[in-house]
């Protein structure tokens, strides 16, 4: 197990580097939250290929996938779909909507209202769909990828709080330096690389990953280090509202995932450290006039900064 994890770590960064430029960590912790059965929050400027990864992801995986263009006039049946009268055979049939996939691109979701937005939350936290009182399930797995541009606010909807919790991760893509435009510019100059990308990992393959991952030992101490850490963002003084037990597991699953990619079967202080930020950052309220994002990076930061460290071994 201890290669298994780096070997399919290596196969999926390989392939997708083949279309996305660097972001090797980014990808890596996209990757991380796949394996725990978590969503991602891409949240950065148009045109840095967050769409592109996507798409990426999915053909390296052999997926299934559905993209649904949030705009103000969206309603929840166009996410997850409606019954519609067949007059053939004289009833109503299920006509599914895009939410009936392994890999889901909600692209600029905060252009929705908050009722559409919400139509995603039940598929995102309980994997199912419920239409006219029937329950139906979507893709297994089902990964949803939301992308949102944090710059330009006029006509949007800010997502809630309740909406922001069920992201495993907020992630941003950033602009490349200028030896990585180059090299996207020599390697889209004749030919679009999407086009001709196999897949290096069935979903079959992918679901007995998973199982390996929730595998990865996690010592008390470190326990006990991720726990201080989400005690801390509680602080009134600090935060109105602080990270949810819902943030604590998908912290836990996610330090798992990491480690199995890195080729370990336990959990160090450093996996939790690296994760911190995309994973709790986002779930954090500050107060009025406090700032946003940044703001919630730099006291996810100063209590890593200011909380000790375990030293134990952490091996099982």
């Amino acid at each position: 197990m201890e290669n298994s994890g780096k070997t399919i770590n290596d196969r999926i960064l390989g392939n997708i580097s083949k279309v996305i430029v660097g972001k090797e960590h980014t990808v890596k912790l996209l990757l991380t939250a796949l394996l725990a059965d978590g969503h991602v929050l891409l949240e950065d400027v148009p045109g840095t290929g967050k769409t592109k990864l996507a798409k990426t992801l999915a053909k390296t995986l052999d997926a299934d996938f559905s993209r649904i263009q949030f705009t103000p006039d969206l309603l929840p049946s166009d996410i997850t779909g409606l019954n519609v009268f067949d007059r053939q055979e004289n009833k109503f049939v299920l006509r599914k909507g895009p939410v009936f996939t392994n890999i889901l691109l909600a692209d600029e979701i905060n252009r929705a209202t908050p009722r559409t937005q919400a139509g995603l939350l039940e598929c995102m936290e309980e994997r199912q769909v419920t239409i006219d009182g029937e329950t139906y399930l979507p893709g297994n797995p089902f990964f949803v990828i939301a992308t949102q541009n944090p710059v330009e606010t006029a006509g949007t909807f800010p997502l809630p709080e309740a909406q922001m919790d069920r992201f495993m991760m907020r992630l941003s893509m950033g602009l490349p330096d200028k030896e990585e435009e180059i090299s996207i510019l020599e390697r889209y100059m004749e030919t679009e690389p999407l086009d001709t990308l196999g897949s290096v990992l069935t979903l079959e393959e992918l679901k007995t990953v998973r199982e390996a991952a929730n595998k990865v030992y996690v010592h008390k101490c470190v326990l006990n280090y991720m726990v201080d850490i989400i005690e801390a963002t509680r602080e009134p003084e600090r935060t109105v509202m602080g990270v949810s037990p819902r943030g604590s597991l998908a912290l836990l699953r996610c330090v798992k995932a990491y480690a199995f990619l890195d080729g370990r079967d336990f959990v160090t202080p450093d996996d939790v450290k690296t994760l911190a930020i995309p994973v709790l950052a986002h779930r954090i309220v500050l107060g009025y006039g406090a700032g946003g994002r940044d703001s919630a990076v730099k006291l996810i930061q100063q209590i890593l900064d200011t909380t000790p460290v375990p030293t134990e071994d952490f091996k099982a």
